[in-house]
């Protein structure tokens, strides 16, 4: 079993034991997911330079809990496997952004092929 797996069978019990599935649309997981992501923002919220990478670890460890879990939820909502759509999606980019016109570049490439 992935690891992935286990993670969504943990989430599933707890709120199973909750009786929380009624709440647990896609629509809702949805939203979940991106509001726990403006609070993870919101830890990076006004900071500049240094600043922006000494955020409370505690707090963003507690943040990027509540996105991965909400999206291993909504992913597990649909049958799909978060280790091998991320693993796609690597290979996508690896295609859309080859190294060789990528690398070092914050922009797409092509945004800059004819200047």
């Amino acid at each position: 079993m992935s690891e992935f797996k286990e993670l969504h069978n943990l989430l599933v019990q707890f709120r199973d034991e909750r009786d929380w599935e009624q709440f647990h649309d896609s629509k809702n997981l949805a939203l979940a997911l991106s509001i726990e992501a403006a609070e993870l923002n919101e830890l990076f919220l006004w900071k500049k330079d240094a600043q922006v990478e000494q955020v409370d670890r505690d707090r963003l460890r507690e943040e990027l809990a509540d996105v991965f879990a909400y999206a291993i939820m909504l992913a597990g909502r649909h049958g799909l496997d978060v280790s091998e759509i991320v693993r796609e999606k690597i290979e996508v980019n690896a295609q859309k952004y080859p190294v060789e016109k990528s690398r070092g570049r914050a922009n797409k490439y092509k945004d800059h092929e004819h200047g």
